[in-house]
């Protein structure tokens, strides 16, 4: 009779056991063996993953996989207005932190304008001197909520963050901006479904 009792028991529980278990998993998404969370928590925001995108050179390699990640309402066309949002990155070739720094500058001012650069350059400066190495599997995050700033962590530890709606715009414009490093990643990375 205990038996039977629990039986009947577990029957309504699988699927809610199962639902928990893939709960963690539903919505990730892969591209090119990289995986991506289906959302991110920070600063008590939650940030939805939106689409993946591989960066790939010469139509040969492939240089990085990236994964866009977007306040749980806002549309993504909104991406670069004042609202939450995440970049991830991760690389299979390694780079110096000074060809980030290097790039960085020039993209902002492309994207930006250089009267606007001018003022925006104290933070873009400031935002260099975080970046750090990185080795094929590293993984940098970019991540803005408003009214905590922009933040860059390398694999989960944050290396520093900097305040400011405009400058956090400027930032993400690099792949996200009118003018950006690569237009397919760019297109691949709003796409609406």
């Amino acid at each position: 009779m205990p038996v039977a009792r629990f039986s009947r028991l577990r029957r309504p529980l699988a699927p809610i056991l199962l639902m928990a278990l893939l709960g963690s998993t539903a919505g990730a998404r892969e591209v090119a063996g990289v995986r991506f969370a289906a959302e991110r928590t920070q600063h008590g925001a939650t940030l939805e993953l939106r689409n993946v995108a591989l960066l790939r050179y010469a139509m040969i390699f492939d240089v990085y996989a990236a994964g866009l990640y977007v306040g749980r309402d806002v549309e993504i066309q909104r991406v670069l207005e004042d609202v939450p949002r995440r970049l991830e990155i991760e690389y299979m070739r390694g780079f110096d932190a000074a060809v980030f720094a290097r790039s960085t500058r020039q993209l902002v001012r492309r994207n930006v304008g250089q009267t606007r650069y001018a003022r925006l350059e104290p933070g873009v400066e400031a935002f260099n001197t975080l970046y750090r190495d990185v080795t094929p599997g590293d993984r940098y995050a970019l991540t803005y909520v408003p009214g905590h700033g922009t933040e860059l962590a390398l694999n989960g530890v944050a290396l520093g963050s900097l305040p400011g709606a405009e400058l956090s715009q400027a930032l993400f414009s690099i792949w996200l901006g009118a003018r950006p490093f690569d237009a397919e990643l760019k297109r691949k990375l709003l796409a609406v479904p």
